[in-house]
């Protein structure tokens, strides 16, 4: 059961990095419409993922890396560690203020209204860091889910 959820786990993540790139898209050609849906699927999905890779964790399965150059696959994982425990905070501060901008505007219409600006300024100052981050953190996430198919053994009673 625990494989399962793995592969589950790496599903959602993969679509929320998916998600997150349509996001950007679709606000870079002033579609804020589409950006708020994407936006709330990628994060959504994220969600669901941490959900899934904690139940696996809590069922004991985990995989240790035994394959070649070990230095850096562990360079690797320590930053996607650091920046994956960076990326909550920073997609919740992102999350925050465009829920606030959104909710003082009354729609998506009417963002440049005083209050709703303001947030709408905040959440793009968030995401200058958050969409890196989190992309940075699903690809590396990716990237080690590969490596340990490849060189990964299963941590027996963990």
């Amino acid at each position: 059961m625990a494989e399962t959820i793995n592969q589950w786990s790496v599903i959602t993540i993969v679509l929320s990095g998916v998600a997150l790139l349509v996001g950007v898209y679709f606000i870079r050609h002033r579609n804020r419409e589409a950006h708020m849906r994407a936006m709330i699927v990628a994060s959504s999905l994220a969600t669901l993922f941490l959900v899934l890779y904690l139940t696996r964790l809590g069922l004991g399965y985990e995989k240790k890396y035994v394959g070649p150059n070990h230095g850096a696959y562990i360079a690797l994982l320590i930053s996607h560690i650091i920046l994956a425990a960076a990326n909550l905070p920073l997609a919740l501060g992102a999350l925050f203020n465009a829920y606030r901008g959104l909710k003082a505007a009354g729609n998506l219409g009417n963002i440049d209204a005083p209050g709703a600006r303001v947030y709408f300024n905040r959440h793009r100052a968030w995401v200058r860091w958050t969409v890196p981050v989190w992309l940075y953190v699903a690809v590396t996430g990716w990237i080690i889910y590969l490596l340990l198919g490849r060189w990964g053994e299963v941590i027996k009673g963990a």
